[in-house]
């Protein structure tokens, strides 16, 4: 494979189910290379210091504006664009202090016992042939998410293709119908949280959908958005997470049965987990300056980057023998939440509620096993399982 046709296949269904050979290749050309107006970054270095870059920035309202002048017609997107992911200093840095108010490290680290009680009921109601992705990758965290925000139980069902058709817009290429789909997504979870506010508004809650009307800094259109962003992000990277996961410890045994045996391994897991199938293999940011990265490689103002994060957290010149699964790696840093301003919010939970979910998984069902094929979503931002069939006897 050369290194047309390793970028190219990252376009490309077939391609798209392990893009881990393409990454190599695109590599070998060097940390950064760019091709046609854009340019690809795979190295743990370069990616890890690019997430952090001031001069840095990522696709707003302002630059949607200029280049689709429509795009609030699509609520998909709207909801997107408008929310802190897509949204730089000073808005951005005020749009994530109202969130990281009320999404605290406390508020995080007292789930613990509520995770580990929702996880087990769920491994527990497991039937003796199922599908992971439904049984429990879908439900914990969305039951976790939904709980925070103060969504009622009998509604969490309702996001799970609602939240699946909305994220394509996060994704390099989609096709008319997807958009279409991801149009209609946005308008239903605006119309839920639009509920969902006035309620709040009319008694006031101990949740972070109440804390953050109480807040009153966002405008109602950031406030919807960041809402709708919550939920998405507070379950779909989990969920993803979880489906790898544990498709990793099917084809590794060995160390499936040592996490069983202890379960104080499970972060060094979970990082490694992380590094070996990110749940995000792809961000993207430009440059708002003339940027010098000091090796040769001078960046124009306006530039388009993707930071290849599946490509970096599989970088030899950072982790020896990148393709082997090994949670007795020192030191593992995966770039899978980003980094800088923009490092995923919730990224303590998605840790926490992976560290909790595998061992009592191992322990309670420890003859699970894959019983049939897996079906991968098509996506490369956001790599995960649509089905993942499992068996216990």
């Amino acid at each position: 494979m050369d290194f047309d046709s390793a970028l190219a296949s990252l376009f490309q269904p077939e391609g798209r189910l392990d893009p881990y050979p393409a990454y190599d290749v695109i590599r070998e050309r060097g940390p950064i290379v760019q091709a046609g107006n854009t340019w690809f970054v795979t190295s743990h270095a370069l990616v890890n210091r690019l997430l952090r870059e001031p001069g840095l920035r990522v696709a707003d309202a302002a630059d949607y504006d200029r280049s689709w002048p429509d795009w609030r017609e699509n609520r998909g997107v709207a909801s997107i664009v408008l929310s802190m992911l897509q949204t730089n200093p000073p808005d951005h840095s005020r749009l994530r202090r109202a969130a990281a108010a009320t999404f605290t490290a406390r508020r995080v680290a007292g789930l613990r016992d509520v995770i580990a009680g929702q996880a087990r009921e769920l491994i527990e109601a497991m039937p003796a042939r199922a599908d992971f992705m439904s049984a429990v990758a879908f439900p914990l965290p969305i039951g976790v998410i939904c709980a925070l925000l103060g969504i009622p139980e009998q509604d969490r069902a309702w996001f799970r293709q609602r939240t699946s058709d909305l994220t394509v817009v996060l994704e390099p290429i989609s096709s008319e119908e997807e958009m279409r789909a991801a149009d209609v997504a946005g308008r239903e979870l605006e119309d839920y949280f639009t509920g969902l506010i006035a309620d709040r508004k009319r008694a006031p809650q101990d949740d972070l959908t109440g804390a953050l009307v109480e807040a009153g800094s966002l405008t109602g259109e950031e406030l919807l958005a960041n809402l709708v962003l919550l939920l998405v992000a507070g379950f779909e990277t989990t969920t993803n997470l979880l489906g790898t996961g544990l498709t990793t410890l099917f084809d590794h045994p060995a160390q499936a049965a040592r996490l069983r045996d202890d379960p104080d391994l499970a972060p060094a897991f979970v990082e490694e987990m992380l590094r070996y199938d990110s749940p995000v293999q792809l961000t993207s940011r430009y440059t708002s300056t003339d940027l010098d990265l000091g090796d040769g490689h001078r960046l124009d103002e306006g530039s388009w980057m993707n930071m290849m994060l599946g490509a970096a957290n599989r970088d030899p010149e950072r982790y020896p023998e990148p393709h082997r699964f090994d949670p007795d790696r020192p030191n593992i840093q995966p770039v899978s939440f980003g980094g800088g301003a923009h490092y995923c919010l919730g990224a303590p939970l998605a840790r926490l509620e992976a560290q909790v979910a595998f061992p009592l998984l191992l322990a309670i069902r420890p003859g699970l096993h894959l019983d049939g094929v897996p079906e991968r979503r098509d996506r490369l931002t956001l790599r995960g399982y649509a089905t993942l069939p499992v068996a216990t006897g």
